[in-house]
């Protein structure tokens, strides 16, 4: 951690003096780099153009369910607390970017969508300076185009929730941990960036938390060991590097203060701190079973290391390990800055392995970056051609944006999303034409698409009667009030591989349904004979599938005086 620094290039030396703590290498000469600034505009023109047929489809998901709706409250009525969907304690920047944006652009869905394209180019932008500061520049080039291309990444650059905006912030605090100069000055002007980016990244999302905290914690480490060895006199740079974690430690422990704040204001205008009772109990205090944070550990295991194809990099970096290098060849990425990967990716890995009812991946989208910038650079150092691993790694990436895994999954974890939207708008469009006074027997989020003109499925809202899922225990009950309702909406709620395919993820079924509420929808014509109603119409579309069932009913009509 404190020896003396060198640059990649043999003839540029820096004096020891300096080096008290550098974590990555510098990847080129000053002056031979493109500035940041000129990046910018081919990243968002790249990410815009590849998902230009995704821009104008109506909101999917939590965008319907609480982001969108929160961000219109604001937009409409200047609240920071929303009140036309249940409130939950997120942080209110996603809603003061959108509604800032909305009033620029106007309250058009290709806005919205354009405004995340920007965002996803920003943390781009960010990972390239972070992978710049960690390897150089052919392994920072090589790793943006494996993120950007890797599906969970592809399908949240344009879909508009917290993690994004989230993702964006924590990228480029992390790009300024990792860039340490070595004058006194440009460190304390990294550490106020760092500070700025990870508060703007907790008020995006409250769990972005985790990482700077992890950093602050590995600091406070680091800094008791450089205090174990302050009797040492032939080392001056000691006091210094004490200072300096002692910098770092304040500049992480910074974003506590927005995010308290936050949480004090929210408790003032509700009464709760973390949003209303039912969600802490979902996404917090009903997780603390040791059964079920050892299956989440599992699973995040998965997500972080196969999932997505995310096996293909993963595999071929453990398979070059047994290829020997030269050992006077030294590692792309240094020691110190490998631990304090492992670090961030310790501590998210066990924190959203507990937060969170539902373990979606996008909550651990700032971590594949690392995730590949290790993969990359091993690759880069163990074999002279290593461009055919990236290149098979790309491919697997790609296909897995359009080709759905052996094993259940999140929509929003390619674009299984876009086939979930366009089913449900074609079935809401037959409801709208048809059959526009009907009250609609459905699930969340398909219950806030009919109801919200704004979200893009409808224009004039629909009456609902919620159910949680198309489950059988849920249609049971549906059943035993069949006045409440003429018309239904069934959709499938989780894709699953179908029943004739290999399907990784069967044996776990059980377990999945009692901690992540897995459960299997009826099909249409299932759910149609428990109902006692007809199938008017279907669709399927890459194993995703929505029907509309009408009901026939016998209504007893009286005049009235």
């Amino acid at each position: 951690m404190l020896s003396p620094s060198s640059s990649s290039s043999p003839s540029r030396t820096v004096p020891s003096t300096k080096s008290v703590r550098l974590l990555g290498t510098p990847g080129n000469r000053p002056g031979s780099d493109i500035p940041l600034w000129m990046l910018y505009p081919l990243f968002f023109v790249a990410i815009y153009l590849s998902h230009y047929t995704l821009l104008r489809l109506p909101y999917f998901w939590d965008e319907a369910g609480y982001y969108i709706p929160a961000a219109w409250d604001f937009f409409r009525t200047g609240t920071l607390i929303p009140h036309t969907t249940i409130t939950n304690a997120h942080p209110p920047l996603p809603s003061l970017l959108l509604a800032s944006w909305w009033h620029l652009s106007g309250y058009v869905i290709s806005g919205t969508r354009t405004l995340v394209c920007m965002f996803s180019a920003l943390a781009l932008l960010g990972l390239y300076k972070l992978a710049k500061s960690l390897t150089d520049t052919t392994v920072a080039v090589a790793t943006l185009f494996l993120t950007a291309i890797y599906p969970v990444w592809f399908a949240q650059s344009t879909l508009a929730h917290a993690d994004i905006f989230a993702a964006a912030f924590t990228l480029w605090g992390l790009a300024f941990y990792f860039d340490q100069p070595g004058e006194l000055q440009s460190r304390a002007t990294n550490q106020n960036l760092a500070a700025v980016m990870f508060s703007l990244s907790v008020l995006s999302k409250e769990t972005a938390i985790v990482t700077p905290a992890a950093l602050a914690l590995w600091e406070a480490i680091l800094w008791l060991r450089n205090r174990d060895k302050a009797d040492e006199p032939n080392n001056p740079n000691i006091p210094l590097a004490r200072r300096t974690h002692l910098g770092w430690i304040a500049a992480l422990l910074a974003p506590f203060i927005p995010l308290v704040a936050w949480y004090a204001f929210h408790y003032h205008n509700t009464g709760f701190v973390f949003g209303n009772p039912e969600f802490l109990r979902y996404n917090a205090t009903a997780n603390m079973d040791g059964h079920r944070i050892a299956l989440g550990l599992w699973h995040r295991l998965l997500h972080l290391t196969t999932h997505m194809n995310m096996f293909v990099p993963v595999a071929c970096t453990l398979a070059v390990l047994f290829i020997p290098v030269d050992p006077a060849s030294p590692p792309l990425i240094r020691k110190p800055a490998l631990k304090a990967i492992a670090v961030i990716l310790l501590a998210n890995w066990i924190a959203f392995s507990v937060l969170g009812g539902a373990l979606l991946t996008r909550y651990l989208l700032p971590m594949y970056p690392f995730i590949l910038i290790v993969c990359v650079s091993t690759w880069r150092r163990h074999l002279r051609r290593w461009w055919p691993i990236a290149v098979l790694s790309a491919a697997a990436f790609l296909s897995g944006i359009w080709i759905n895994p052996p094993y259940a999954f999140a929509p929003e974890d390619n674009l299984t999303y876009r086939d979930m939207i366009v089913l449900h708008q074609q079935a809401i469009h037959l409801i709208e034409q048809k059959y526009p006074q009907a009250t609609v027997l459905t699930a969340w989020p398909a219950t806030s698409e009919l109801s919200r003109p704004e979200l893009g499925y409808t224009r004039i809202p629909i009456k609902t009667v919620p159910l949680q899922n198309f489950a059988i225990d849920q249609i049971q009950q549906a059943a035993a009030d069949p006045g409440a309702y003429d018309t239904a909406l069934i959709f499938s709620t989780k894709w699953e591989p179908p029943v004739n395919q290999l399907n990784l993820g069967r044996h776990s079924q059980s377990t999945d349904a009692k901690y992540f509420d897995f459960h299997h929808d009826l099909l249409p014509a299932e759910a149609a004979a428990m109902l006692h109603g007809e199938v008017v119409w279907q669709s399927r579309s890459k194993g995703e599938w929505a029907a509309v069932l009408r009901f026939p009913r016998i209504v007893n009509a009286s005049l009235t005086p």
